[in-house]
């Protein structure tokens, strides 16, 4: 089993240096075992064929990807959270573009790969801490996709570009513009001395019935099974409804 696994780790290794320096198109059964040291039967006894190798080289990426998100300890302000992690997600791509568009840049439709799943975990939790603290003004699911959307879209266009020819100031003024969609201005309990009324459907409605539903399992019990899903779908409506202008 030790062999196994040894044979396997340098076969990823090799790919993914393979993919570093020459791109997808560098990697092919042939170079890989070449720069492994193996023969193709070895690859496709493990990794079954090509797809499942830039599979399991993909989840390689985002292991060391997720580890670095996971090392960033959590502060009081879930927002800032947020918004460092998008700095960190960025970064990633950046730093790994080759497996960044392996992991990104061709999705199939209708599916995503296990790995991308993972990341949107710890990113809907950060959006979740959000919720809590009844500073959301879109429902959680909502934010995730916007935030998700926006952040692989900046950097796959990043990477297209050119280093001299990137806006060194376009990652903050997005994610502060998308922050400022999915967030209000001040804290929900900060007062407001405009002395303006409310308009109907205000964000306040939202961030509300956010923050409630992100709260209602730490009641369990309280509700059966069937007014749950009523007051879910609820208070999914008054998260996403969009006021009159």
């Amino acid at each position: 089993m030790g062999d196994r696994e040894e044979v396997r780790r340098r076969i990823i290794d090799a790919a993914t240096r393979l993919l570093h320096d020459k791109g997808r198109e560098g990697v092919t059964t042939r170079t890989v075992g070449a720069a492994a040291g193996v023969q193709a039967p070895t690859l496709y006894r493990l990794f079954t064929d090509m797809d499942g190798l830039l599979e399991a080289v993909a989840a390689d990426g985002f292991a060391r990807y997720l580890a670095r998100k996971h090392s960033q300890v959590l502060s009081d302000d879930p927002v800032e959270d947020l918004r460092r992690g998008w700095d960190t997600h960025v970064g990633f791509g950046l730093e790994n573009p080759a497996h960044y568009l392996l992991m990104y840049g061709r999705p199939t439709p209708g599916s995503r790969r296990l790995v991308t799943e993972q990341a949107l975990e710890r990113l809907r939790m950060l959006v979740e801490r959000i919720a809590i603290a009844g500073r959301l003004r879109v429902g959680v699911e909502a934010a995730v996709v916007m935030v998700h959307a926006a952040g692989v879209g900046l950097t796959l266009n990043l990477i297209g570009t050119p280093p001299e020819e990137r806006d060194a100031a376009l990652p903050d003024r997005l994610r502060e513009a998308i922050l400022s969609a999915i967030t209000p201005a001040a804290p929900p309990d900060a007062p407001d001395v405009t002395g303006a009324p409310d308009v109907a459907g205000a964000p306040g409605v939202a961030q509300r019935a956010v923050g409630l539903k992100a709260v209602l399992d730490e009641a369990p019990g309280l509700y059966t099974p069937g007014e749950r899903a009523l007051l879910d779908e609820l208070l999914d409506r008054a998260a996403n409804h969009v006021p009159a202008r």
